[in-house]
């Protein structure tokens, strides 16, 4: 138990987006909106991953949003990512956030340099040792360009502070080979597409993007994948997924949200741009079947 959350309680976390007006700057009144929502679907909340453009945002900005969203007294818990290439920035940034009520830490693989399964057992174990709260490690080796070697996992597998881990390599293979690895260990599908597959192959749970524009349906959908009950909605699922990545996450899931009226602005952080979704059919009928679930 942290701060009153038992963390495996919680088998749906949203990656949330960062709101931003249409002149850039952060959107707090929105931000406030979107983390109620998050918390009426009783949906774990995770600030400044890759879906919340957490890398393009200044020092201060990523403060101020963690301390804005702290001060609501959600009532799910509070997950906050730390990722980058710089170690001691991000060891400083851990003890920031540990000032907080926080209730977890996302821990990316370090970025570009590539390291292998020693640099990666100093790198996390260094993370561990500094967080006072229980950790997801994440592997996504399509934006970290290395996977996270099994050796680090079995590595790690004894730290107190080492809970769960985000698998977002798109292998099956992978993920049964980390459960292999340290078998005590929560994994959650890191795609929300495969989250069926994984439910059946062992997962806790699913860190998602589609939960931004979807809250309560996929709180239902994994609620119902992780009891067997998945496969009469499976297509329609898969299809409604596929839509929300035509181009880099996440640009569409914005365009969507603005499109519901529940985000002021598309906009994102350079380098990325809702101009590069061309036409919005697709995630406007995905839209409409997922909402006609409930």
């Amino acid at each position: 138990m942290i701060n009153n959350f038992n963390l495996n309680d919680y088998s749906l976390w949203t990656a949330l987006v960062t709101p931003f007006d249409q002149h850039g700057d952060v959107d707090y009144s929105t931000l406030t909106k979107l983390v109620r929502e998050q918390e009426a679907a009783h949906n774990g909340i995770l600030l400044l991953g890759s879906t919340g453009e957490g890398l393009a945002l200044t020092q201060k900005e990523q403060q101020a949003i963690v301390e804005h969203v702290c001060k609501l007294k959600p009532t799910v818990p509070l997950m906050v990512a730390v990722g980058g290439s710089n170690l001691k920035q991000q060891i400083e940034w851990v003890n920031f956030c540990n000032t907080l009520p926080i209730h977890s830490f996302l821990l990316g693989s370090p970025l570009y340099a590539k390291p292998g399964a020693l640099g990666q057992t100093h790198w996390f174990e260094s993370l561990l040792n500094a967080s006072a709260h229980p950790c997801m490690l994440y592997n996504v080796p399509g934006r970290s360009a290395v996977s996270i070697p099994t050796a680090t996992i079995q590595n790690l597998q004894n730290n107190k502070n080492l809970w769960a881990l985000k698998e977002a390599s798109g292998s099956i293979a992978q993920f049964e080979a980390y459960r292999q690895a340290a078998p005590n260990l929560a994994i959650f599908s890191g795609d929300d597409a495969l989250m069926p597959y994984f439910a059946q192959a062992g997962a806790k749970g699913l860190v998602s993007v589609a939960a931004n524009a979807w809250p309560v349906q996929t709180h239902e959908f994994v609620k119902r994948s992780l009891s067997g009950q998945y496969p009469n909605l499976f297509t329609q699922w898969s299809s409604a997924i596929n839509s929300l990545f035509a181009v880099a996450n996440p640009i569409p899931v914005k365009v969507l949200m603005h499109l519901q009226g529940r985000l002021s602005s598309p906009q994102l952080r350079p380098p990325l741009t809702h101009l590069e979704l061309t036409q919005t059919d697709c995630i406007t009928t995905a839209n409409n079947t997922i909402l006609s679930w409930h």
